[in-house]
């Protein structure tokens, strides 16, 4: 493999599993790891200081789609995101990440990955939620979002989604691009109690699968 491409993958690496959050991120290591990186600096593998172009689309899973039916709730998208063949699909607008080798560091994955000026609409009769402007933390696994309710600010910068990446499958490069695929993504306890508040209900849970992530990112700045 030559220099250049070496470096496109592990480029990809980074921004993928930046924006696919595996929970290996966050997970302990052993106490030989631990001591190490107490008393050396680790060295990032890739650091990427403006994330640009592609998208997260998250292929919505059956009982998402049903919770909403049975609530009476119309899902839509707001601004530049779209709801193709059953999968929301974010554009990623900006970011930055950096990657280490897993065990050198906690986490091995830091940085935001922004879906500036795109969301998720939830309407029922005369009232709509929208969740947009969404910012993935992939320190801690969290999507993070602003909150309207017809129009007026009902929360900036919330917990809305928390991601699970047990059954992320491996990194694959196509051209340009990374595409990592397979995280979950649940509703937040804070997502959850603002939807139950809103609507008048109380079915929805932090338990709630949205579906699964599938990253597209480029591997060029």
């Amino acid at each position: 493999m030559s220099a250049i491409k070496h470096r496109k993958v592990i480029a990809g690496l980074a921004l993928a599993a930046a924006a696919a959050l595996p929970l290996a991120a966050c997970s302990s290591t052993d106490d030989s790891s631990s001591d190490s990186s107490s008393t050396e600096v680790a060295k990032p593998l890739a650091r990427i200081n403006a994330l640009s172009g592609e998208d997260t689309a998250i292929a919505l899973d059956k009982g998402f789609t049903d919770a909403l039916t049975s609530l009476k709730l119309t899902p839509g998208v707001v601004g530049t995101a779209k709801l193709t063949d059953g999968s929301l699909v974010f554009p990623i607008t900006g970011g930055n990440v950096t990657y280490y080798k897993p065990g050198t560091a906690k986490p091995y994955v830091i940085g935001q990955v922004q879906h500036e000026g795109s969301g998720l609409s939830l309407t029922a009769g005369d009232t709509k939620v929208e969740l947009t402007n969404f910012n993935v933390d992939p320190g801690i696994s969290r999507v993070y979002g602003d909150v309207t309710v017809n129009g007026k600010v009902a929360a900036t910068s919330a917990f809305l989604f928390q991601l699970r990446g047990a059954t992320l499958k491996p990194l694959q490069t196509e051209g340009d691009t990374a595409i990592l695929e397979g995280t979950k993504v649940f509703i937040s306890p804070v997502a959850a109690g603002l939807l139950n508040d809103t609507f008048g209900t109380d079915a929805v849970t932090d338990q709630l699968l949205v579906g699964v992530a599938k990253i597209t990112v480029n591997t060029t700045p």
